[in-house]
């Protein structure tokens, strides 16, 4: 099974109020075992998941279930994760977005 993850940002703490990468797609598909992708997914067909930085930014990680024709697609048109895979790790690894530093031994 695949999973899309789609990145935004939400919360944008910048002067602006605007992102460099708004109106991009900035996504990532993975393939996963069905346990895996119910495990991530919670037996939902989307979910979406939040981390908000102390300077006012917020990222947003949207997942989705696609076939193979649309992770073609997307892998295609996608201009990457803008640095932030760690945050796909965090899902996979803690089903939440936190840094290395939040988790609690």
């Amino acid at each position: 099974m695949i999973i899309q993850y789609t990145l935004t940002m939400p919360g944008k703490g910048s002067w602006d109020g605007k992102w460099t990468g708004e109106g991009e797609l900035y996504a990532r598909c993975r393939h996963y075992t069905k346990v895996e992708t119910d495990k991530i997914m919670e037996g939902k067909p989307s979910e979406s998941w939040h981390y908000r930085w102390d300077d006012g930014w917020a990222a947003q990680v949207s997942a989705l279930v696609i076939d193979a024709k649309k992770a073609a697609f997307i892998r295609k048109h996608s201009l990457g994760f803008w640095g932030y895979d760690w945050m796909i790790d965090s899902i996979e690894k803690h089903g939440k977005i936190i840094i290395e530093a939040e988790v609690i031994l």
